[in-house]
């Protein structure tokens, strides 16, 4: 990459900053670059440390001072908790998505059969009608009505006129058949959809409970630390973000210069960047809390381009770039299992909603495993 490039993106910023930058990207000029953050002092190893690395304590007792090593593994732990809690949350949120579209289909259906029955009972009345006009010309055949007719032409005109309301009424019946065909289709989809229905709200239910799960257990792991402790977990995030930072920005994967943003992608970016200091919250699409994949699904939202409401449907429907090529706006994917998004808006930077007990906030956009990059607008 080139030297100006890189000594933009090499400058000092601390991860920890992150919504503060966000606020000076967007008082900034294009063009500013999102340097890797500042590592954080490596703490000084406890004397102390607990045997239990789960730090599991009787109740009111008080946890003994905890080495960097359990820490480290404390973070490993929170990972892995809240990562499983973004894949439940990518599932609610799709069997949410799922019974919506259903419920919409299904009320659709309903209106299709009521208008059917509608249609069903006039024809019905129509063919009634006709039959009684059958009924009332007599049984006789046509030679034996010539034969008695006072005057052949008129029976003859009249005879038109029979033969086209047969035809008429054959069309009628047909129609009947029709409507009753629909109407039965309607009732089989209507019942299909209704079975989907059901299946999408144990699943929407069953996510939910992993969701509140896992979030429940990483609450409770972090409120066994003290304060101190959770000062140096912080720390360690923050190294852990900043040396993945470091090893993206020297892969040679990142983009040479931004290319521009469309018009729609800047108010996209616009939007979620003016989010930031926000709290995530599972499930949310705004406009007070965001998951990370309601922030850039509204994010788009409001720049006129509905796009899937999950990341793993970003993944499978939207646009894939290379991503050296991406551009401020677009989407870039984490972790193999496509179970977290952010946009990238330039420099090196990317706007997120990172997890429970976090704020919508400007990260380095290698500070986790990129999965891949897709366009909205492409």
């Amino acid at each position: 990459m080139g030297s100006g490039k890189r000594s933009l993106i090499t400058t000092t910023m601390a991860l920890a900053c992150a919504c503060a930058c966000a606020c000076a990207i967007l008082a900034a000029a294009p063009g500013v670059a999102y340097a890797s953050p500042a590592p954080a002092p490596t703490p000084t190893p406890s004397s102390a440390p607990t045997s239990d690395p789960d730090l599991t304590l009787p109740p009111g007792a008080t946890p003994p001072s905890v080495s960097n090593e359990e820490l480290e593994a404390v973070r490993t732990k929170l990972d892995a908790l809240y990562h499983s809690a973004a894949v439940a949350t990518d599932a609610y949120n799709a069997a949410e998505e799922q019974t919506q579209q259903q419920s919409a289909e299904i009320v659709g259906l309903a209106r299709e059969i009521v208008k059917g029955q509608q249609k069903l009972d006039d024809l019905r009345d129509l063919a009634g009608a006709a039959a009684r006009e059958q009924y009332r010309s007599g049984g006789l055949p046509p030679e034996a009505r010539l034969w008695l007719s006072e005057d052949p032409q008129e029976f003859l005109d009249g005879a038109g006129r029979v033969r086209q309301g047969e035809h008429a009424t054959e069309g009628l019946l047909a129609e009947l058949t029709r409507t009753q065909q629909d109407l039965e289709q309607y009732a089989k989809d209507a019942s299909t959809q209704w079975t989907k229905l059901e299946s999408n709200r144990k699943a929407k239910a069953e996510a939910k409970k992993k969701v509140e799960q896992q979030i429940s257990a990483a609450k409770k792991l972090e409120s066994q630390l003290e304060k101190d402790e959770k000062e140096r977990l912080a720390k360690l995030e923050e190294e852990a973000a900043y040396q993945a930072q470091t090893a993206w920005l020297n892969s040679g994967l990142v983009p040479q210069s931004d290319g521009t943003a469309s018009e729609h992608g800047k108010k996209a970016v616009a939007y979620a960047t003016a989010q930031t200091g926000k709290p995530y919250e599972w499930g949310a699409e705004g406009p007070k809390s965001y998951d990370c994949s309601g922030l850039t699904s509204q994010a788009w939202a409001s720049a006129g381009d509905a796009i899937p409401r999950t990341s793993q449907e970003q993944w499978k429907q939207l646009t894939h770039v290379d991503v050296q090529d991406m551009r401020p706006g677009d989407l870039i994917i984490y972790f193999a299992d496509a179970s977290h998004v952010a946009m990238y808006i330039g420099d090196g930077a990317m706007v997120h909603a990172p997890r429970p007990g976090r704020t919508v906030t400007v990260a380095g956009a290698g500070s986790m495993p990129i999965l891949g990059v897709v366009r909205p607008d492409a």
